[in-house]
Protein backbone atom coordinates (compact mmCIF):
# COMPACT_ATOMS: atom_id res chain seq x y z
CA UNK A 1 0.00 0.00 0.00
CA UNK A 2 1.43 3.22 -0.88
CA UNK A 3 1.27 6.50 1.65
CA UNK A 4 -0.35 8.40 -0.61
CA UNK A 5 -1.27 6.13 -3.31
CA UNK A 6 -1.95 9.89 -5.49
CA UNK A 7 1.42 10.23 -7.87
CA UNK A 8 1.66 13.39 -10.56
CA UNK A 9 3.09 13.56 -13.41
CA UNK A 10 3.90 16.79 -14.44
CA UNK A 11 5.57 19.13 -16.99
CA UNK A 12 5.57 20.79 -19.87
CA UNK A 13 3.16 20.46 -22.71
CA UNK A 14 4.65 17.63 -25.23
CA UNK A 15 6.97 16.22 -22.85
CA UNK A 16 5.41 12.79 -23.13
CA UNK A 17 2.79 13.07 -19.92
CA UNK A 18 0.12 11.66 -21.67
CA UNK A 19 1.83 9.16 -23.73
CA UNK A 20 3.14 7.44 -20.17
CA UNK A 21 0.30 7.49 -18.65
CA UNK A 22 -1.39 6.01 -21.26
CA UNK A 23 1.36 3.18 -20.81
CA UNK A 24 0.62 3.07 -17.00
CA UNK A 25 -3.49 2.24 -17.64
CA UNK A 26 -2.27 -0.48 -20.11
CA UNK A 27 -0.25 -1.70 -17.36
CA UNK A 28 -3.03 -1.72 -15.01
CA UNK A 29 -2.49 1.18 -13.20
CA UNK A 30 -5.19 3.69 -12.35
CA UNK A 31 -5.07 6.84 -13.87
CA UNK A 32 -6.91 9.82 -14.16
CA UNK A 33 -6.30 12.31 -17.37
CA UNK A 34 -5.18 15.78 -17.73
CA UNK A 35 -7.81 18.37 -16.95
CA UNK A 36 -6.43 20.68 -19.37
CA UNK A 37 -7.89 18.32 -22.32
CA UNK A 38 -10.55 17.44 -20.93
CA UNK A 39 -11.90 21.12 -20.43
CA UNK A 40 -10.73 22.26 -23.87
CA UNK A 41 -12.70 19.20 -25.66
CA UNK A 42 -15.73 20.05 -23.51
CA UNK A 43 -15.61 23.95 -24.02
CA UNK A 44 -15.25 23.13 -28.15
CA UNK A 45 -18.12 20.71 -27.93
CA UNK A 46 -20.54 23.45 -26.10
CA UNK A 47 -19.01 26.18 -27.98
CA UNK A 48 -17.84 27.89 -24.33
CA UNK A 49 -15.13 29.93 -24.08
CA UNK A 50 -13.42 28.53 -21.09
CA UNK A 51 -9.92 28.22 -22.89
CA UNK A 52 -6.85 28.91 -22.53
CA UNK A 53 -6.82 31.11 -26.19
CA UNK A 54 -10.26 32.59 -24.85
CA UNK A 55 -11.02 33.50 -20.74
CA UNK A 56 -7.87 32.31 -19.36
CA UNK A 57 -9.17 32.48 -15.64
CA UNK A 58 -12.52 30.81 -16.49
CA UNK A 59 -10.46 27.78 -17.93
CA UNK A 60 -8.30 27.55 -14.68
CA UNK A 61 -11.66 27.31 -12.83
CA UNK A 62 -12.83 24.60 -15.08
CA UNK A 63 -9.91 22.66 -14.36
CA UNK A 64 -9.99 23.31 -10.98
CA UNK A 65 -12.92 21.81 -10.62
CA UNK A 66 -12.23 18.93 -12.83
CA UNK A 67 -8.84 18.20 -11.04
CA UNK A 68 -11.23 18.45 -7.67
CA UNK A 69 -13.41 15.89 -8.88
CA UNK A 70 -10.56 13.70 -9.76
CA UNK A 71 -8.96 13.99 -6.62
CA UNK A 72 -11.88 13.28 -4.99
CA UNK A 73 -13.01 10.21 -6.72
CA UNK A 74 -9.89 8.61 -6.57
CA UNK A 75 -9.60 9.12 -1.98
CA UNK A 76 -10.39 6.09 -1.54
CA UNK A 77 -7.52 4.17 -3.42
CA UNK A 78 -4.67 2.13 -1.84
CA UNK A 79 -2.77 1.33 -4.74
CA UNK A 80 -0.92 3.90 -7.10
CA UNK A 81 -3.35 6.24 -9.09
CA UNK A 82 -1.22 8.52 -11.41
CA UNK A 83 -2.34 11.94 -12.15
CA UNK A 84 -1.81 13.57 -15.29
CA UNK A 85 -1.01 16.99 -13.77
CA UNK A 86 -2.31 17.96 -10.43
CA UNK A 87 -4.14 20.94 -8.43
CA UNK A 88 -0.85 22.67 -7.87
CA UNK A 89 -0.76 23.03 -11.97
CA UNK A 90 -3.50 24.97 -12.03
CA UNK A 91 -1.19 27.53 -9.56
CA UNK A 92 1.86 27.40 -12.52
CA UNK A 93 -0.48 27.91 -15.21
CA UNK A 94 -1.94 31.35 -13.38
CA UNK A 95 1.59 32.63 -12.95
CA UNK A 96 2.76 31.66 -16.12
CA UNK A 97 -0.31 33.75 -17.59
CA UNK A 98 0.57 36.52 -15.46
CA UNK A 99 -2.93 35.85 -13.64
CA UNK A 100 -3.83 36.05 -9.75
CA UNK A 101 -3.68 32.91 -7.84
CA UNK A 102 -7.55 32.79 -6.39
CA UNK A 103 -6.93 32.39 -2.16
CA UNK A 104 -9.33 28.94 -2.89
CA UNK A 105 -6.80 27.74 -5.15
CA UNK A 106 -3.80 27.94 -2.91
CA UNK A 107 -5.21 26.85 0.34
CA UNK A 108 -6.76 23.76 -1.83
CA UNK A 109 -3.16 23.20 -2.90
CA UNK A 110 -2.21 22.95 0.27
CA UNK A 111 -5.39 20.50 1.59
CA UNK A 112 -5.36 18.20 -1.53
CA UNK A 113 -2.22 16.69 -0.97
CA UNK A 114 -0.25 14.28 -3.46
CA UNK A 115 2.05 11.77 -2.77
CA UNK A 116 5.46 13.54 -1.86
CA UNK A 117 7.49 12.48 -4.78
CA UNK A 118 6.32 14.53 -8.26
CA UNK A 119 7.52 13.48 -11.47
CA UNK A 120 8.42 16.10 -13.83
CA UNK A 121 9.13 15.44 -17.29
CA UNK A 122 11.48 18.13 -18.86
CA UNK A 123 10.66 19.91 -22.62
CA UNK A 124 11.75 17.36 -25.45
CA UNK A 125 11.91 19.87 -28.64
CA UNK A 126 12.49 16.46 -30.42
CA UNK A 127 9.29 15.36 -29.51
CA UNK A 128 6.71 18.40 -28.92
CA UNK A 129 3.79 19.28 -31.69
CA UNK A 130 1.12 21.34 -31.71
CA UNK A 131 -2.72 20.47 -32.35
CA UNK A 132 -6.09 21.63 -31.94
CA UNK A 133 -5.81 21.99 -28.05
CA UNK A 134 -1.72 22.06 -27.76
CA UNK A 135 -1.27 25.15 -29.21
CA UNK A 136 1.54 26.38 -27.32
CA UNK A 137 5.16 27.14 -29.11
CA UNK A 138 8.25 25.45 -27.99
CA UNK A 139 9.18 28.69 -25.84
CA UNK A 140 5.80 28.57 -23.44
CA UNK A 141 6.08 24.66 -23.78
CA UNK A 142 9.82 25.45 -21.95
CA UNK A 143 8.87 27.60 -20.02
CA UNK A 144 5.28 25.84 -18.32
CA UNK A 145 8.11 22.90 -17.18
CA UNK A 146 10.01 25.36 -15.44
CA UNK A 147 7.50 27.07 -14.10
CA UNK A 148 5.87 24.03 -12.75
CA UNK A 149 9.65 22.72 -10.94
CA UNK A 150 9.30 26.08 -9.39
CA UNK A 151 5.49 25.53 -7.86
CA UNK A 152 5.68 21.94 -6.63
CA UNK A 153 9.12 22.14 -4.93
CA UNK A 154 7.32 25.63 -3.08
CA UNK A 155 4.34 23.88 -1.67
CA UNK A 156 6.79 21.21 0.10
CA UNK A 157 6.73 18.31 -2.65
CA UNK A 158 10.36 16.63 -4.13
CA UNK A 159 10.36 16.68 -7.71
CA UNK A 160 11.94 13.59 -9.89
CA UNK A 161 13.06 14.66 -12.90
CA UNK A 162 12.17 11.70 -15.78
CA UNK A 163 15.14 11.21 -18.17
CA UNK A 164 14.16 12.31 -22.00
CA UNK A 165 14.22 8.04 -22.89
CA UNK A 166 12.00 5.27 -24.17
CA UNK A 167 7.97 5.02 -22.51
CA UNK A 168 9.83 2.04 -20.90
CA UNK A 169 12.71 3.80 -19.29
CA UNK A 170 10.42 6.51 -17.77
CA UNK A 171 8.03 3.60 -16.23
CA UNK A 172 10.87 1.49 -14.86
CA UNK A 173 12.36 4.35 -13.24
CA UNK A 174 8.54 6.04 -11.52
CA UNK A 175 7.85 2.07 -10.42
CA UNK A 176 11.12 2.02 -8.60
CA UNK A 177 10.87 5.46 -6.76
CA UNK A 178 6.68 4.69 -6.20
CA UNK A 179 6.53 3.86 -2.54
Amino acid sequence: MTANPRIVITGGPGSGKTTLIEALARRGFATEPEAGRAVIRAQQAVGGDALPWADRSAFAEAMLAHDLAAFERRSDEDEPVFFDRGIPDIIGYLDLCGLPVPERLARLATTHRYNQTIFIMPFWPEIFTRDSERRQDPDEARRTYETMARVYPALGYDLVELPRASVEARIALILAKTP
